[in-house]
């Protein structure tokens, strides 16, 4: 003969479920989350205990770190950097998912510190994992509450972000910028000469697709229209034109026809990120340890203001937020921006002086650019 089970107890298909009306608090309805009796009993007497603490002492219930992460992905699923976000959880759950909220503050979140330096993660990286801490925190404090309408948390504690120097930006030289590419894969090579000569940044590399060019028969030329949607959000959440200098164009129409809807590609599949094991091997062997994919889009911005080009059209090239409604262009604003962007194709010999984290472009004279077929292998891929 079976044993009896627990009054408000069923089980929905392997896994048991409380289903039960308690006096002078309603109904509670929730997974035990174990397809175990004797473990779901353990549960709906622990979750009886609580709601009977809450409703007649006015008890707040505790809740684990774990708990609050789960709850978080699920309000926020539809968020933006939403990977981003679970990422960094499953970085910070080995060393605080099983404490309540309470006890989370600076002092318990040593370990997790010193476990990331000991990874060699930046202070920035670091940070941007206790932002995510921070922000479960005050969620707990000032938003969700229990149904005794407690919040989770009494007060959120002050999280000190981590402090370390700043990783400065890196503009190539020229002679750098060809030992790199000289050591990058062809389907690399193509994607960072595209993002050198744009300045776009690594997804909207990664993502360009083919119907998001738009020609322009009066300019003899065609343009890249980045949505903010659901295929598609630029990261200040603004549509973004991508304006084609004569490099970046050759790199486009060597790409045609090579694949229906992304533009970069890689054995027929488009790639997810250029920070690769090929990548990192390729600016170790160029002697370029510490240089980063995005760098390449420092390295435009500093090109187009060594030749000049002013700061608002550095803006729109470089597709940064302002007042400007930037998608709203006539023919001469692109034309201007085409001339603008076509000054980076000209190599001025320069020295990069780099002091104290600040660079210097000291140049003389101009050549222009073979672009491409300096170092780039045509390879079908």
């Amino acid at each position: 003969m079976g044993r009896y089970k627990s009054p408000g107890l069923q089980k929905r298909g392997r896994i048991w479920w409380i289903d039960k009306k308690i006096k002078g608090y309603g109904r509670l309805a929730e997974s035990c989350g174990t397809n175990d009796l004797e473990e779901a009993e353990r549960y709906l007497a622990h979750r009886l205990n609580e709601v009977r603490q809450a409703v007649v002492y006015g008890i707040r219930p505790t809740r684990t770190f774990e708990q609050a992460v789960v709850k978080y992905l699920n309000d926020y699923q539809h968020k933006k950097s939403i990977g981003r976000d679970v990422c960094a959880f499953k970085r910070i759950m080995p060393h605080i998912g099983d404490l309540t909220l309470d006890r989370i503050h600076n002092d318990t979140l040593a370990q997790y510190r010193h476990a990331r330096r000991a990874d060699g993660v930046t202070a920035g990286t670091i940070s941007k994992e206790l932002s995510c801490i921070r922000r479960i925190l005050n969620l707990a404090a000032r938003v969700w509450r229990h149904d005794n309408g407690m919040s989770w948390l009494d007060s959120p504690p002050l999280i000190e972000m981590e402090k370390g120097p700043a990783r400065k930006p890196y503009p190539l030289s020229w002679e750098e910028q060809d030992r790199l590419f000289r050591e990058l894969p062809a389907h690399l090579q193509r994607m960072a000469l595209y993002k050198v000569n744009t300045g776009c940044r690594q997804q909207e590399v990664c993502q360009l697709r083919w119907n998001w060019e738009v020609e322009l028969p009066e300019l003899e030329t065609s343009v890249f229209v980045l949505p903010s949607n659901d295929q598609f959000e630029t990261k200040n959440s603004q549509e973004r034109v991508v304006v084609l200098n004569s490099i970046a164009r050759s790199v486009i129409d060597e790409r045609r026809g090579k694949h229906p809807e992304f533009v970069f590609t890689y054995k027929g599949h488009r790639l997810c990120k250029m920070l690769t094991t090929a990548w990192k091997t390729a600016r170790e062997r160029a002697k370029l340890p510490g240089f980063r994919v995005h760098d390449l889009r420092h390295t435009f911005g500093h090109r187009l203001r060594a030749a000049g080009v002013g700061f608002e059209d550095r803006q729109d090239l470089l597709g940064h937020k302002s007042e400007r409604i930037t998608t709203h262009y006539s023919a001469p604003d692109i034309a201007r921006l085409v001339e603008a962007a076509e000054k980076v194709c000209e190599r001025r010999p320069n020295t990069v002086l780099r002091v104290s984290g600040h660079t210097i472009l000291t140049q003389s004279g101009t050549q222009k650019d073979s672009g491409r077929k300096s170092y780039l292998q045509v390879v079908d891929v």
